[in-house]
């Protein structure tokens, strides 16, 4: 197909994803329920591309998770997190372990599988949706608390889950003992946690002492900045998306110019990201 009708078919599907999100929000329907199943329909009609190679779905999903993390921890306000975050880590860290081998434990003695893949399955499904509830968060009148907890979890969740998901997939080539295992994913983390709390200052610091021409390149600055530490994480062998959030939740609570602008620009960027992440698994 041509350029102008590759441009017309995915105007239409962001139209498409755009007015089913009003329609699950009179519903009570979560919108990236609505994605998947505008995918399901447009696989089904022949309009979706076929992504044959797992490299490329992989990389876009990366991305989108990328975006989706970095708009949260922008959004993210820290006062109404900060008590929550140390239990937040511990669900986030113990929880996912205990999630991990529950599963395994469960599809092994159920279905016979191997502890390898069974463990892959359980790292599979212990993380948290951020898309899904940096979404639900939006629209539920939850306690502080409690939101508080979700909020952050879901932000710490997905870095501990990916490494071992990664690890975990790797065992069957180079077995490891399970003290490797979590030294490997102790470093990622603090790896990724430096570059985070590194690049988030230095980032803030620079945004207020340079006088940009125009407003509108601050919000692309700040994103930009989101990337910088993702690839430098992954670079030094840590946790791009502990890194990308730790960044983004210090630029969206420090006194930038157009935080407003800001967080706009973001919350836009990351519906784009839910509508092709959750349309392309569709």
């Amino acid at each position: 197909m041509t350029l102008d009708v590759w441009l017309l078919i995915g105007a239409g599907i962001v139209i498409a994803a755009i007015a089913s999100v009003r329609v699950a929000h009179r519903s009570g329907l979560p919108s990236l329920l609505r994605f998947l199943v505008l995918g399901l329909i447009l696989g089904a009609s022949g309009f979706g591309a076929k992504l044959e190679s797992p490299q490329a779905v992989q990389q876009i999903g990366l991305t989108a998770l990328a975006v989706i993390l970095a708009e949260g921890g922008l959004t993210t306000t820290w006062s109404h997190i900060r008590k929550s975050v140390p239990l937040a880590l511990i669900l986030a860290t113990v929880g996912v372990t205990v999630s991990i081998v529950v599963v395994a434990l469960a599809v092994q003695g159920l279905l016979g599988m191997d502890p390898t893949a069974a463990l892959v399955l359980g790292a599979v499904l212990a993380s948290t949706d951020a898309a899904a509830v940096f979404s639900v968060l939006r629209r539920l009148p939850l306690p502080t608390r409690l939101a508080g907890v979700l909020e952050a979890e879901s932000g710490f969740n997905d870095a501990p889950t990916v490494i071992a998901v990664v690890l975990l997939s790797g065992a069957s080539q180079r077995p490891a003992s399970v003290g490797t295992f979590l030294l490997e994913t102790a470093i990622e983390l603090v790896i990724g946690a430096a570059v985070g709390l590194a690049v988030g200052p230095a980032g803030a610091y620079a945004l207020r002492r340079v006088a940009l021409p125009a407003s509108s390149l601050y919000p692309i600055a700040v994103l930009a900045l989101t990337f910088v530490s993702y690839g430098g994480a992954v670079l030094l062998h840590g946790s791009g998306f502990l890194a990308v959030y730790l960044t983004a939740l210090i630029l969206g609570n420090s006194r930038l110019p157009h935080r407003a602008a800001t967080r706009g620009f973001a919350e836009g960027a990351a519906w784009l990201a839910q509508i092709g992440l959750f349309v392309m698994l569709g």
